[in-house]
């Protein structure tokens, strides 16, 4: 039997994306010893932000996604993931709605050191 918060039976990712619709808000579907597996829908231009302490996996599931450093742009389609590493600046633009699954320690706030009105801790889907 699992202790974690989350049931011990598979994840159907699908099923979890159809559960919500709000954009740019991060949603915990499992715990993987101190990290959180996240779901998110984009559209539009995220806040510039920095994770000092901690690398940022991001894949995505449909649509596109840019995601902007300083020195380059790293464009991801349905089945590609990047790792932003820690300390680097970033930035995500979707020009359409795009569904991604994030990896990192539990508790990173989505805007990173920036904080501001796009600041939103991650909720739990059941």
């Amino acid at each position: 039997m699992s202790t974690s918060a989350f049931p011990d039976v598979p994840v159907n990712l699908a099923d979890k994306l159809a559960q919500f619709s709000e954009l740019w808000s991060q949603k915990k579907v499992a715990v993987i010893n101190d990290y959180e597996v996240k779901l998110a829908k984009l559209k539009g231009e995220f806040v510039w932000h920095t994770h000092e302490d901690t690398d940022e996996l991001i894949l995505v599931m449909s649509g596109r996604l840019t995601i902007q450093l300083r020195d380059r742009d790293v464009v991801l389609d349905p089945g590609e993931l990047f790792v932003v590493p820690r300390g680097v600046e970033h930035s995500t633009v979707a020009e359409e709605e795009t569904a991604i699954l994030l990896l990192e320690p539990a508790g990173t706030m989505n805007t990173g050191d920036e904080g501001g009105a796009m600041t939103k801790a991650a909720e739990s889907l059941d």
